[in-house]
């Protein structure tokens, strides 16, 4: 099994900046990729951003140039660097990792972390 704790969500002002994290922890065999989603009041679950394991990186067209997704593979992290921000970007964002473990090496499943809130206020 593999646990995904995010941390760093907060309230800041419009233009201001904001790092998300995320730990991944348990039996990981390997990472194939690791992303983060947001979901804002009344709204779905959005794929912000995501890293694979080759490094290539997606983003959503509203945050490009705003927003940094990176990783650190050695301690099983990864970060959202969060500039810029806009009272759109509220919302609560979640981290996900697709990973493999010890138990399951052949295919990578899905694990989600419980989400922090970021607000941005005008």
């Amino acid at each position: 099994q593999v646990q995904l704790v995010e941390s760093g969500g907060d309230l800041v002002q419009a233009g201001g900046s904001l790092r998300l994290s995320c730990a991944a922890s348990g039996s990981i065999f390997s990472i194939d990729a690791m992303a983060w989603y947001r979901q804002a009041p009344g709204k779905q679950r959005d794929l912000v951003a995501r890293i694979t394991s080759s490094g290539d990186t997606y983003y959503l067209d509203s945050v490009k140039g705003r927003f940094t997704i990176s990783r650190d593979t050695a301690k099983n992290m990864v970060y959202l660097q969060m500039n810029s921000l806009k009272p759109e970007d509220t919302a609560v964002y979640y981290c996900n990792v697709v990973a493999r473990t010890y138990r399951s090496t052949i295919v990578g499943l899905n694990y989600w972390g419980q989400g922090t809130q970021v607000t941005v206020s005008s």
